[in-house]
């Protein structure tokens, strides 16, 4: 059921107008597939990955749901054969951290899907709408994770609706159905969420992680350069995390924080580490990024994926 008709919905085919936004492992294919089951658009990163992985990782996934999936890819390191790769098994293709690029756009057009770019300023936007791209990704400083932009969500996605004629998203302080509902009534197509997905039973985020978001208070995050070692770092050291994580670093003697499971081998990971603590990372995880927006305050439990769908979907249908 179509909770309302969007410019995204329309373009996409998707249920919901709701994307579930790209978060390197904690985004897992099992958090993905539960999504767009729901309803919603769930996403992975297949940023890194070879072209043949990349195929392999979305069949399985394609074969899981007849829902809409979308692949993330981030900065100007990019392969376009892993992008065409994704273009041929899922409904978007997404990019992040890196100037829209119109040769990109055209592989994930040649393969068939949609091209989304997240933005971090309106200038963007419009060099995304100038690339090719089918959609534009708003999120504002209240996002959590990686911030490119400087500004909150509400400037920038009336300043990007009224110059921008794609279908946009809005992303940034989205938690809960109330905001959800908000960003649309203020022109969005359609919601990006991270902050609220993390905290779901199907996330890769270890148990304690989504505990801390359904945990957090109003005043709980900060934009922070306390975790620089990660490829998005090199660029622009801003990402927004649970302060609590902040504090707990900066106050850390040694180099090492923990370790992680990355490919089929245990990783060390380094004091100052980007990767958020997953599963089966062990260590001071109170010291590693737990990367959470402002929505973070109106989290109050872990649920199900499908659970915040729904009751997201049944807000918009009640108004």
């Amino acid at each position: 059921m179509v909770a309302v008709e969007t410019r995204f919905t329309e373009v996409t085919g998707v249920g919901v107008p709701v994307q579930q936004a790209p978060m390197s492992s904690v985004s897992n294919p099992a958090l993905a597939v539960a999504v767009a089951d729901a309803g919603g658009v769930g996403s992975v990163t297949a940023q890194g990955m070879a072209p043949a992985r990349v195929d392999e990782v979305l069949a399985g996934m394609a074969a899981s749901t007849t829902g809409i999936l979308a692949a993330n890819f981030l900065t100007g390191q990019i392969d376009p054969e892993a992008v065409a790769a994704a273009a041929a098994r899922v409904r978007i293709v997404d990019f992040y951290w890196a100037d829209p690029d119109p040769a990109l756009v055209e592989v994930a057009h040649r393969g068939g899907a949609l091209a989304c770019w997240q933005v971090g300023s309106l200038e963007e936007a419009l060099a995304a709408a100038d690339a090719g791209c089918d959609v534009v990704a708003v999120p504002g400083t209240e996002a959590g994770g990686h911030i490119r932009g400087r500004s909150p969500l509400r400037p920038l996605l009336d300043a990007v609706l009224n110059r921008v004629g794609l279908p946009v998203l809005a992303a940034g302080g989205i938690g809960d159905a109330r905001a959800f509902a908000a960003v649309l009534a203020a022109g969005a197509d359609g919601a990006r969420a991270g902050t609220r997905f993390v905290a779901t039973d199907e996330s890769g985020a270890h148990p304690a992680y989504k505990q801390a978001i359904a945990a957090a208070a109003t005043g709980s995050t900060q934009i922070t350069d306390a975790f620089p070692i990660c490829s998005l770092c090199a660029t622009v050291p801003r990402a927004q995390v649970l302060a609590s994580c902040v504090t707990a670093v900066r106050g850390l003697d040694g180099d090492t924080v923990g370790s992680a499971v990355r490919g089929e081998r245990r990783i060390t990971l380094r004091k100052g580490d980007g990767l958020p603590p997953l599963a089966a990372t062990t260590g001071r995880l109170d010291a590693m990024p737990m990367y959470a927006g402002e929505s973070a305050a109106a989290i109050e439990a872990v649920q199900p994926a499908a659970q915040v769908i729904r009751s997201w979907a049944a807000a918009i249908l009640a108004s």
